[in-house]
């Protein structure tokens, strides 16, 4: 942000900093918080990762919070999920960073079959090898009844992660 930031190539994904006179100059009487969003010349982290497409239009990849680091790599959460919602046996799909000694965080799919379908882990995984690099596919696949949802419905993965990230640092930066 401000001096730090830099504007990054065509198609290549970075947190999205915006600056105008309708957005923003920080909270009411949070002033840690707004530091941390706000930087001195009212440049404004929204904690979206996203890119300029060659088109000229922005394209918001995922939400900071939610990117997973393993092994150095950025995984985007919202694309892996992609990979998994094609097949005609999923419902839903969700996915987080979960511990992993080696790697730092490894990818975690938690799959919601549609009635009557029959999914095992390793479809889930062959699922994603047809579509994405190697460092994203899920090293797990779990599978629920449900996914824990916002009052709108929104899927919350910040719920999810938490199962597994309790008593221990996960790094997001």
């Amino acid at each position: 942000v401000g001096a730090e930031s830099a504007d990054l190539p065509k198609e290549v994904p970075g947190e999205i900093v915006v600056r105008s006179d309708t957005v923003m100059q920080g909270y009411w009487r949070r002033p840690k918080e707004t530091a941390e969003t706000v930087d001195p010349e009212l440049w404004v982290r929204t904690g979206d990762v996203g890119f300029l497409g060659e088109d000229g239009f922005l394209y918001i990849v995922d939400r900071k919070n939610d990117m997973i680091i393993s092994g150095g790599y950025n995984i985007y959460p919202t694309e892996v999920e992609n990979a998994i919602s094609v097949m005609p046996e999923v419902r839903e799909v969700a996915v987080v960073g979960v511990p992993d000694p080696r790697w730092g965080e490894s990818v975690l799919a938690v799959v919601v079959a549609r009635e009557g379908a029959t999914v095992t882990e390793a479809m889930v995984q062959d699922a994603c090898r047809a579509r994405l690099a190697t460092y994203k596919i899920p090293k797990a696949v779990q599978f629920s009844a449900e996914l824990p949802k916002s009052s709108v419905g929104k899927i919350l993965r910040r719920e999810l992660r938490e199962r597994f990230w309790q008593g221990q640092r996960r790094r997001v930066s």
